[in-house]
């Protein structure tokens, strides 16, 4: 079965979550998702992220940390997610891929369509930004 490798961005402002919806023709299609993408062989996760982000959103990382890492089974494939939280970039998040978009509060994350595999990240944020 195949493994894919992606790096996640959650990009926060002010205690909001820049989401894009997933084109209907690809896997989890619809859904919401933190924008993102896979890693190549030559590349670290940072180096992705960096360039993911670039190319879907259109922003510069300038700092980012650690979230976590998740490990989930579609049955028709397999990720391996490396999340972090992007607090610090230039630019303004923008789809350049046609896709859909949106600032959701973290409040808001509970109730919007994810991919299974996000549904750990969502739960992350809401609770440590309900510690704060």
């Amino acid at each position: 079965m195949k493994l894919v490798h992606v790096a996640v961005g959650v990009i926060i402002q002010d205690e909001s979550v820049f989401l894009t919806r997933r084109h209907s023709d690809v896997h989890q299609g619809g859904k919401w998702e933190f924008p993102g993408g896979k890693v190549e062989s030559e590349e670290t996760v940072a180096q992705a992220l960096a360039r993911e982000l670039k190319e879907e959103v259109d922003i510069d990382i300038l700092a980012c940390q650690p979230l976590m890492e998740i490990s989930h089974d579609y049955g028709d494939k397999q990720v391996k997610l490396a999340i972090f939280i992007v607090d610090q970039f230039s630019g303004e998040p923008n789809s350049q891929e046609g896709n859909e978009q949106q600032w959701a509060s973290i409040s808001e994350l509970a109730a919007i369509e994810f991919p299974e595999a996000n549904l750990a990240i969502v739960e992350k944020l809401t609770a440590l930004y309900a510690q704060k």
